[in-house]
């Protein structure tokens, strides 16, 4: 089973706004709309607020209420920046997104840790796809981290 197609950044922030529902968390939004607002469109030349496409690029940035702490870039190259209780996931494919926030509230997600090397690694199973999996900085765990560790 692979993840739905979501072919651009409002269809991504529809389909989290879809999910924020479902769970019953606080959902804002915040869009950067045009290459002279969006925060990797330097190639585009300054002042300009179309790409050579002549495509119009839209940003946004998602925070979800709750537990645990949930925020989402979602970037016009189809790819998202997702942080979870300080610990950031980069390069997220955009079609991940949705699976994504839907392992971290459905109890998917979970801490392991190791001795040698030492540390604990927040690991994010999306259903159908990939397992992603970051290192817990400085090894300090929030109360939700704490409620996931294996």
């Amino acid at each position: 089973m692979s993840h739905p197609h979501l072919p651009s950044t409002q269809a991504a922030v529809n389909a989290v706004r879809a999910l924020a529902r479902e769970f019953g968390l606080e959902f804002t939004v915040t869009d950067d709309i045009g290459a002279d607002q969006t925060s990797r469109r330097t190639a585009a030349g300054a002042f300009r607020v179309l790409d050579e496409d002549g495509s119009l690029p839209h940003e946004a940035y998602v925070e979800l209420g709750g537990s645990p702490s949930v925020s989402v870039q979602l970037y016009p190259e189809d790819d998202a920046r997702i942080i979870v209780d300080g610990v950031e996931f980069a390069d997220v494919p955009r079609d991940a997104v949705p699976g994504f926030v839907r392992a971290l509230h459905t109890g998917l997600a979970h801490v392991k840790g190791r001795f040698f090397p030492p540390g604990q690694w927040l690991i994010v199973p999306v259903p159908g796809g990939a397992t992603y999996k970051e290192l817990i900085p400085q090894m300090t765990l929030t109360p939700w981290l704490s409620s996931r560790v294996r």
